[in-house]
Order: C-alpha cells, then sequence, then structure tokens
C-alpha cells in the first residue's frame, strides 16, 4: 500500500521487519470511549504497559487523510480532545481517507489497518456484538464480520455486556473465529467476569495462544480469534447490578431515540455515571490487562519467528 494512504512510524517498521512484537492498540476509546482527562492518562498508560512486557506499541488512528499505524503523542493529545474526529470502521475508512479527514478507529477498522501494517496482535477492552433490540434494529457490530475476515488476534475482556452476549457468540462461531478463554472456561462480560457461557477453548499461557495462530497460519485458515480476559478479580462487578444499570440506560436510550453509532457510547456513559464512576474503572483496569496479555501474546509469536 503507498504511503500517501497508509504511514507506519518508522520505528515500528523497523520492529516489524526484524519480526520484533509489535501489539496495536485502538483511537475510539480515546476520541470516543473515555472522557477528559481519563482518555489521554488512559491511552498513555496503555502504550506504557505494552513497553513494560517487551512489546512496542501501535496506536492507530487516521491522520489528515493517512491511516497512521503509531500515532505520536501530540496526536494523542488532539485526538483526546476529540474535536472533528470521526468514528471509523470498516466501511468509513476509504471515505475519511479520502476527503483528508481524521478519525479513530473502532475494533473492526483497527484491525484492518493493523493487518495492513503487518501487526498480528491487537489489545481492546471488549468487543463489539449483537444488540439486545437486534430482532428490531438488525444492529449487529461489524467487529465480527471483522472477526472472520482479518487475521489478527484480539485480546479483549469478552464482548461489551450491554450486548446480547449467546447471539454474539453464535455469530463468531458462523464466522469461524476461535474463542479462546485466557485461564478461564467462561466467556467474560467486560465488566463481570463469567458471562455462564462457555469458551470454545480455555488456554492457561501466550505460548500456547501464539502456538494455536501459528498452525491457523500454516493451515490457511483465514480470519482472526478472540482472546477473552477476563476483568482482574478486584475490580470486576456482579451481575445483578451490572444488569440494572443497563436496564435503566437502555430506556433513558429509547426514550431519547440514541440508536445505530451512538448507542453504545451513550450507554457506557450512562453506566459509568450510574455507577458513580466504579464502571469507569473496571473498564480502564480491564484494558490495561488486556494490553498486558496482548503484549505477552505478540512476544510468544516473536519467539516463534525466531
Amino acid at each position: 500500500m503507498p504511503e500517501s494512504f497508509l504511514l507506519v512510524r518508522p520505528d515500528l517498521k523497523d520492529a516489524l521487519a526484524a519480526g520484533r512484537p509489535v501489539v496495536a492498540l485502538e483511537s475510539t476509546l480515546i476520541a470516543h470511549g473515555l472522557p477528559r482527562p481519563l482518555n489521554l492518562d488512559t491511552a498513555l498508560a496503555l502504550e506504557a504497559v505494552v513497553r513494560d512486557h517487551d512489546a512496542l506499541p501501535a496506536t492507530i488512528g487516521i491522520v489528515d487523510g493517512r491511516i497512521k499505524v503509531g500515532l505520536e503523542v501530540g496526536e494523542l493529545e488532539r485526538f483526546a480532545q476529540g474535536e472533528n474526529i470521526a468514528k471509523v470502521s470498516r466501511r468509513d475508512l476509504a471515505t475519511v481517507v479520502a476527503q483528508g479527514g481524521s478519525g479513530a478507529t473502532t475494533v473492526a477498522a483497527t484491525m484492518l489497518c493493523a493487518r495492513l501494517a503487518g501487526i498480528r496482535v491487537f489489545a481492546t477492552g471488549g468487543i463489539g456484538g449483537v444488540h439486545r433490540s437486534v430482532q428490531t434494529t438488525l444492529d449487529i457490530s461489524a467487529d465480527l464480520t471483522e472477526l472472520g475476515r482479518t487475521a489478527v488476534t484480539v485480546v479483549c475482556a469478552g464482548a461489551k455486556s450491554i450486548l446480547d452476549l449467546p447471539k454474539t457468540l453464535e455469530v463468531l462461531e458462523t464466522h469461524g473465529v476461535p474463542v479462546l478463554g485466557f485461564g478461564t472456561d467462561s466467556f467474560p462480560a467486560f465488566y463481570v467476569r463469567d458471562s455462564g457461557l462457555p469458551v470454545d477453548t480455555r488456554v492457561e499461557s501466550a505460548r500456547e495462544v501464539a502456538q494455536i495462530v501459528r498452525v491457523r497460519t500454516e493451515l490457511g485458515l483465514q480470519g482472526g480469534m478472540v482472546v477473552a480476559v477476563p476483568v482482574p478479580q478486584a475490580q470486576a462487578l456482579g451481575e445483578k447490578l451490572v444488569e440494572g444499570w443497563i436496564a435503566q440506560a437502555s430506556s433513558e436510550a429509547r426514550v431519547k431515540g440514541v440508536s445505530g453509532k451512538a448507542l453504545t457510547p451513550f450507554l457506557l456513559g450512562r453506566i459509568a455515571q450510574l455507577s458513580e464512576g466504579r464502571a469507569l474503572e473496571t473498564n480502564v483496569t480491564l484494558v490495561k490487562n488486556n494490553a498486558r496479555v496482548a503484549a505477552e501474546i505478540a512476544a510468544a509469536l516473536s519467539f516463534e519467528v525466531e
């Protein structure tokens, strides 16, 4: 791909060429997912976590019409301000680039851009999925489709609690996406450690994940893989408590007519308010934990290359 469209920061380009570990990070969390100034603090903390575990962080976004793999600090600050920063999924990517715009990449778009740059591991908070109102809205996140066709391993705390998790897992199965539980037999539900739904396979180490990635590559299997990591116990929230917040936030969204792209940020924002900040604290904790696990997996994959 020409550099007029895709710009990989030089240190990351050198690392990728040498087979050293790199972890992709999304920018929607910065521009649309967390309030200021927590968003910038968290973005910098995530990059520090990845570095502390022997990998290089690559926060991805679109800057003035170019896909930038490895945002600079000044660009992170600009995204944290959130002004004129679009929310970009796969369908929006070419349009924003062609029009010279700037945008924060969702899970789907970050996966796609990471793959274009040659990055195999991506850390996020929770993937999108099938919304609970799917019978009337047909709202299914593009994250699930992207996982079915883009060979990037996504480390997450499962799917966001606001979603229909059984249907989300069914769609992942339909697309042939393996769901690995990192030290767990149960699919995590973002704020909640245990959704009561089983994962496909339990794994105990980054080396085990790397081995599965390597075999999938050698078999020529398309698509990505989910590595689901439960939020650390100390910051986990109770299922009944979270469901109460979700019910109230969802009711308010219906009254206000919030839907589409705006729905997830609205629900997460209201849950943060209803929980008096507890959900926000859990969100930051789990994404840092996911960044740590992703760095370990990237390092293990690098070892396999060597």
